[in-house]
């Protein structure tokens, strides 16, 4: 692999590393003075977090798939959180995702309407993130090899 190819796909995966960790959290539970930022849900969430690992080796591995197997997963991860968490908040449903998020860590706190806690709202915009970076090294890579069969043309 060139170095230039390399840089980039470091790139790429900078932001993925850094949601694998973040998504740890979740399968070990955090606290902050006491209070969950995220209970421990290993039995619920471990073969998502054992997907998205695999998915990244795939991406280090084996690039040609890898890619866009992981940038899939990230796209369909974020639609599913999207609609488990974001779609309560903006149709006014949900109450009762209030009461099993009621410990965690809150920006914003609300009795009549469900809106997500830290941690998710940072494992959302990570996912975001990390899908962003490895859509653009994909991008690019399309971008190269066309400007790579117009020079030999």
């Amino acid at each position: 692999m060139n170095d230039y190819k390399f840089k980039n796909k470091l790139w790429a995966l900078i932001p993925c590393f850094v949601l694998l960790i973040w998504f740890t959290f979740d399968m070990t539970g955090l606290y902050i003075n006491d209070k969950p930022l995220v209970e421990q849900a290993f039995s619920d969430d471990w073969m998502f977090f054992f997907a998205y690992l695999a998915a990244i080796l795939l991406f280090i591995f084996i690039d040609k798939i890898g890619k866009y197997i992981l940038d899939i997963w990230l796209l369909m991860w974020f639609i599913t959180q999207f609609f488990s968490h974001w779609f309560f908040t903006i149709t006014g449903e949900g109450l009762k995702k209030n009461e099993y998020f009621k410990d965690t860590v809150k920006l914003i706190s609300s009795e009549t309407r469900y809106i997500p806690d830290l941690y998710h709202i940072i494992l959302h915009i990570l996912i975001l993130i990390a899908f962003t970076f490895l859509t653009i090294f994909i991008a690019k890579g399309f971008k190269k090899k066309k400007n790579k069969e117009i020079k030999n043309a």
